[in-house]
């Protein structure tokens, strides 16, 4: 059995980042592996112009410290106890900066979530979880949501 020791889950505080943080934690703790969340801030402007994420780009070092409080403050405190937890805030490409943290902190596996986008958005935009899994030097397991169940009328 392999054993794991370092386990990097990107968090982009999405619905599905935070899901995928849950299978992150309870792997970490079986494992007592210690736990990296990284959120990178994207330094690259979509051309529809994202007021928000130019915004981001203007982040001082106290908004860093407080993102990284952020993160840390996504594990709740009895598991944060038991395991290591590494934050990490990066500038960059997502699918750069996550390849590039596991890399240089020798990460056994990834764990992340997927948007799930489909068609023409999906095309447009790519997917940063389809990136990661070309190119990450470790086994990347990719989380999507439970699809919601519908009764019908």
């Amino acid at each position: 059995m392999i054993k794991l020791k370092k386990i990097l889950c990107p968090i982009d505080f999405s619905e599905c980042s935070i899901y995928a943080l849950s299978y992150a934690i309870d792997l970490s703790t079986k494992e007592r592996a210690s736990l990296y969340l990284i959120h990178v801030i994207e330094t690259h402007i979509s051309d529809m112009g994202d007021i928000l994420k130019q915004i981001d780009l203007l982040l001082d070092d106290k908004q860093i410290d407080n993102l990284r409080m952020r993160l840390t403050n996504l594990i709740p405190d009895n598991i944060r106890t038991n395991i290591h937890i590494e934050p990490i805030v990066e500038k960059g490409i997502p699918s750069v900066e996550i390849i590039k943290t596991a890399k240089d902190n020798q990460i056994d596996i990834i764990i992340m979530g997927t948007h799930g986008r489909t068609g023409l958005e999906h095309i447009l935009i790519g997917s940063v979880a389809e990136r990661v899994i070309r190119s990450a030097p470790c086994p990347v397991l990719s989380i999507r949501l439970p699809k919601q169940v519908f009764s019908m009328p």
